[in-house]
């Protein structure tokens, strides 16, 4: 089963289709970052939205960042943001694999189970799933909205944040460890 999976991740892990989901996901990654999310902090400019709260959020603070958007401001969240949100997460999922596969692909002598890594974008594009379906239901449901309700969304994103950075940690070492193999050839 190892086997099958690695070479299938190695064969399809090419500069080509890295850049077929890397380029995408990288400008919606930048209207997000430079106009939804903008837009909709707009309404609440002191406070930081749900997804870009990686240490989680309190049954408090999402009241407050809810109430302070008001209607308009829920809008934009729903209707102008998360629509990007449900496309950018399997654009990072597909790039983040095949560009790890695709690094991993060049150091020598790499264990097959180090390919198993490249699941933790996959697992991460999951959970930034889960998460937009826990804002869409705050969303919908302010002003109410439960403590366990804010309590899963914040543990979706603290798990979505926590393993996005275990990701880009693989990803440096893993270049690092590339360019160690080339210099010393």
């Amino acid at each position: 089963m190892t086997h099958d999976y690695v070479s299938k991740l190695k064969s399809v892990a090419t500069g080509k289709n890295v850049l077929i989901f890397l380029i995408p996901a990288s400008v919606i990654y930048l209207v997000m970052l430079l106009i939804t999310i903008p837009s909709v902090k707009q309404y609440a400019p002191k406070l930081d939205i749900f997804d870009m709260s990686p240490a989680g959020y309190s049954y408090q603070y999402a009241m407050q960042l809810l109430g302070e958007l008001g209607a308009a401001g829920r809008d934009s969240y729903l209707y102008k943001q998360l629509p990007l949100d449900f496309i950018y997460p399997a654009l990072f999922a597909m790039s983040s694999c095949l560009l790890m596969a695709w690094v991993f692909s060049k150091g020598k002598a790499l264990a097959p189970g180090m390919y198993y890594l490249c699941l933790v974008p996959i697992v991460a594009g999951f959970l930034d799933y889960l998460e937009n379906i826990q804002v869409i239901m705050m969303i919908l449901n302010y002003p109410d909205v439960s403590e366990n309700q804010v309590a899963m969304a914040s543990l979706t994103t603290i798990a979505k944040s926590g393993l996005t950075t275990i990701f880009f940690v693989i990803l440096v070492v893993g270049f690092i460890r590339v360019a160690l193999v080339q210099r010393t050839g």
